[in-house]
């Protein structure tokens, strides 16, 4: 016999799989009317894009794959049209613009799994320092190093705010639209930190968003602001100061764009800059 808690655990887990789907079945009719706006103009577009959705934190590499990332799994459409709006608490971004870098492979091992790493996202709402994981999540903080270091982060918008259920915002889609990515994945890991007890990512978590299968993180990731409940799925690869876990909260208490508690930020949350630095 399960117990209320465990109950409880399991029909938040259903109710944001059923976000996920209602999710994915916007974001098809939305293609399909863009794909008949686009004929009717004569546009061609001719591309490739990797997708990293996010699963329930979903990276949403393939949209074929409906996750549960807690990722946070989404139930509405960010696009969707916004109700009414808390004021903007957050600042013009920075000039500039993202970078359209892809890769065909994860990078090669270059950090020093012995040392320590802080990472450092200045974001038009202010600074979010992160300690990473170096040593438990390698594969993880290589990855950071190396997009970091090429600007990969820098300007783009952290597309999905969720304050109902799990409390997370996601960042890391140049596309913003929680379909990119840097064109290759990395393997899960860390799945077993002892801060993830009872189905939980604490708040201050950093975490990687996937698309509800094995090693399919990319650049997508979330940052956890108060306690949330998820299954370990999601390799966690750092933790969030005080200092940014304040911003994280001035973020939240603006919502986001649905009223439903999973869409756009309302706050213009953009990473000016992204920084990886071995202390």
């Amino acid at each position: 016999m399960v117990s209320q808690e465990q109950r409880r655990r399991q029909l938040a887990r259903e109710k944001f799989l059923r976000q996920q789907q209602r999710r994915t079945s916007a974001r098809r009719k939305a293609n399909v009317r863009n794909s008949v706006i686009a004929s009717v103009l004569g546009v061609v577009v001719i591309g490739s894009v990797a997708l990293y959705t996010t699963g329930v934190l979903k990276n949403g590499d393939d949209d074929k794959k409906t996750n549960a990332s807690a990722d946070v799994t989404p139930s509405a459409n960010p696009s969707a049209a916004p109700s009414s709006k808390a004021p903007d608490p957050c600042a013009k971004p920075a000039a500039g613009s993202i970078g359209k870098l892809q890769w065909k492979k994860e990078p090669a091992m270059t950090i020093d799994t012995s040392a320590k790493y802080t990472m450092k996202l200045a974001t038009t709402c202010g600074d979010i320092g992160i300690a990473l994981k170096t040593s438990a999540a390698p594969h993880t903080v290589n990855s950071f190093d190396f997009l970091a270091g090429k600007g990969f982060f820098d300007h783009t918008k952290c597309h999905r705010l969720t304050t109902n259920g799990i409390y997370v915002l996601q960042c890391g889609d140049p596309t913003g639209q929680g379909s990119g990515g840097p064109g290759y994945t990395i393997p899960d890991e860390n799945l077993k930190d002892a801060s993830l007890k009872g189905n939980k990512y604490p708040a201050g978590t950093v975490a990687m968003a996937n698309t509800g299968q094995k090693h399919t993180g990319g650049s997508q990731f979330f940052l956890v602001y108060k306690d949330s409940p998820l299954p370990p799925s999601y390799t966690p690869f750092g933790t969030i100061d005080a200092a940014g876990l304040k911003v994280l909260g001035k973020i939240a208490a603006a919502g986001e764009n649905t009223g439903a508690g999973d869409g756009a930020p309302n706050a213009t949350v953009v990473i000016n800059k992204a920084t990886v630095t071995k202390s």
